[in-house]
């Protein structure tokens, strides 16, 4: 409007020179410089709008993206931690038993020396052990794998106790303790269950015990010999079932 203002005071100030036609022509291009103007100041304001806008949703990305940041760091940090107290605790509770079983192992091996050296029985108690006592510490070794003390406890009630009624069954589980390392010494003390026991519990188990032996050694006659002194001799045994058995694999 300024534009078009100024050009009309020229136009008067040249004494109304201009035709009409003139005057409405330039009207008519001050006006279209005037929209053109419009729409260039419309268009450089939504395009700084649009960069504005821009620029505060990269800002926001960035507050956002760096709060996330310091959540995840906060998270690892914690995680880190946790991590290293039960580290802690692991160490700790390996060190216990590292500790325990050195402290096992120490009690086993004075405990097995005081047997080996026959001093256990009276560090435990002043009174000479009784003969069920060696029977059941003895017993309680030769379940635990530890054959050579089982021994020496069972021949030490035999020394001690020759008469006691647990004699046979002393000699019968000494033969057991050697049935993996030594079959002539474990068929020795069978043997002398069948010879010196006759009427123990022990003789069918013990016969059964030395047929199989005969088998393993490949003497059949042996063999059979024994089972069928376990059959005819003890029928109702437990053993003699098991004798019935091998005598039908060996052909009997």
């Amino acid at each position: 409007m300024q534009a078009r203002s100024g050009v009309l005071v020229v136009l008067v100030a040249l004494g109304g020179c201009a035709l009409k036609s003139d005057v409405a022509r330039l009207e008519r291009q001050v006006a279209t410089l005037e929209a053109r103007t419009i729409r260039q100041d419309s268009a450089r304001a939504a395009q700084l709008n649009e960069v504005i806008n821009l620029q505060q949703d990269i800002l926001d990305s960035l507050v956002a993206g760096r709060r996330a940041l310091a959540a995840l760091r906060g998270d690892i940090d914690g995680d880190l931690y946790g991590i290293s107290q039960q580290l802690v605790q692991v160490q700790a509770l390996t060190g216990q038993s590292q500790q325990r079983l050195t402290d096992l192992r120490t009690q086993l091996d004075a405990r097995g020396a005081q047997i080996a050296e026959g001093d256990s029985m009276a560090a435990e108690a002043a009174a000479v052990p009784s003969a069920n006592q060696i029977y059941q510490a003895s017993l309680a070794q030769l379940r635990r794998g530890s054959f050579a003390t089982a021994r020496l406890g069972f021949q030490e009630l035999l020394r001690s106790y020759a008469d006691d009624r647990r004699a046979p069954d002393a000699l019968y589980f000494i033969g057991e303790s050697y049935a993996t390392t030594d079959a002539d010494s474990s068929a020795a003390y069978y043997q002398q269950v069948v010879d010196r026991f006759p009427g123990s519990s022990r003789v069918s188990a013990a016969l059964y015990k030395l047929g199989l032996m005969a088998e393993q050694r490949g003497d059949r006659q042996a063999a059979l010999e024994a089972y069928n002194r376990v059959v005819q001799q003890h029928p109702s045994s437990d053993a003699a079932e098991l004798a019935r058995d091998r005598l039908t694999a060996l052909g009997q």
